[in-house]
């Protein structure tokens, strides 16, 4: 049975010997853009790739497009097939420090039309808790060849700004709160939010633990926050696409699916001055 919105250690530990089971290691810290990879070297659940944020996960940046636009279909299709994935694979990825990463990477896929994508509840911190096997050994891939479609899972910059003040059409920002009101921005040039977006920082999606809350939690908390707009009304960003994709998988988990992502966000937005921008 394929796993379509999280995995736990147990479930991962049990199928590591699948070899239609493919594990992407996602570890990434912005501030540090290579401290994910040094991390991987130091040691990985077994037979797991590296996925780098900026370099795999992202296309080129034009200044113009955000931190971490999205890739040409094409070859981010033959980067996953290069590392052994195709129709018949499930995908698990992991991440720490919350998973922001590791999400980006499932909600790409289900972009591309594959759906047995699972992020590891817990992450890379409830792997090594539970004492679960670590290796520094690369794995052996053998190639293959994926080949997917994108659906229509995006909004651009222009379809924001279009709907701008449109009852129909909500943006949730997954940033922290300071930063949504416009009190501090330690990475874009801009301080602020889009103009009638709401906040809802992706680390609430997290237990005490580290695990994602209860789908009945989740549902709760995301019903309370839209107030009875549909999923399919929503617009999510964050700073630059990657945490965003945290709440579409708690919407996701909580039963509430058909939203969509705003990739280029907030580092896109405000870099064109004659965007508004909000504060507090």
């Amino acid at each position: 049975m394929p796993f379509h919105t999280l995995i736990s250690v147990a479930q991962l530990r049990d199928r590591l010997a699948d070899p239609s089971m493919v594990v992407f290691d996602c570890r990434h810290d912005l501030m540090q853009p290579e401290k994910g990879a040094q991390a991987y070297r130091e040691g990985h659940v077994p037979g797991a790739r590296f996925a780098h944020s900026d370099r795999d996960l992202s296309g080129a940046k034009t200044g113009k497009t955000g931190r971490h636009p999205l890739p040409e279909p094409s070859a981010f299709m033959a980067w996953l097939g290069a590392n052994g994935v195709d129709a018949a694979k499930q995908v698990v990825s992991y991440d720490y420090v919350g998973g922001a990463s590791a999400t980006r990477l499932w909600w790409m896929l289900r972009w591309l039309g594959h759906d047995a994508v699972a992020v590891l509840d817990g992450g890379w911190e409830a792997w090594i808790a539970d004492g679960a096997p670590v290796t520094t050994e690369l794995p052996s891939i053998t190639r293959t060849t994926f080949a997917g479609k994108p659906r229509a899972l995006t909004v651009d910059v222009e379809f924001v700004l279009s709907h701008l003040g449109d009852p129909g059409v909500t943006v949730v920002d997954a940033r922290a709160p300071e930063r949504y009101r416009g009190e501090t921005e330690p990475i874009d040039p801009v301080a602020g939010h889009i103009p009638g977006a709401l906040n809802r920082l992706y680390k609430n999606n997290l237990d005490a633990g580290g695990r994602f809350k209860s789908a009945e939690l989740l549902r709760a908390e995301f019903q309370g926050l839209l107030a009875g707009r549909s999923p399919g009304q929503i617009v999510h960003q964050c700073g630059s696409g990657v945490s965003a994709c945290h709440n579409i998988l708690a919407m996701e988990i909580a039963g509430l699916p058909g939203s969509r992502l705003y990739p280029g966000s907030w580092s896109e937005w405000c870099a064109d001055s004659s965007r508004p921008v909000a504060r507090g």
